[in-house]
């Protein structure tokens, strides 16, 4: 499962536009969210996330 530290997002978006499958979305804080229903753990959002605020857990 790939989780959003969102003390360390700083809402950039690169993740949003990063996703193949559009699994991450901006909160209501402005906050990378990523819907684990639709997520099939591609991770690229991990390798695109220049302050690491996205890891596997």
């Amino acid at each position: 499962m790939v989780k959003v530290d969102k003390e360390l997002c700083t809402s950039c978006g690169i993740c949003v536009d990063s996703c193949p499958v559009q699994a991450i979305e901006m909160d209501g804080d402005d906050l990378a969210e990523i819907d684990q229903d639709i997520c099939e753990n591609h991770q690229v959002c991990i390798d695109v996330c220049p302050v690491d605020a996205i890891a596997e857990e």
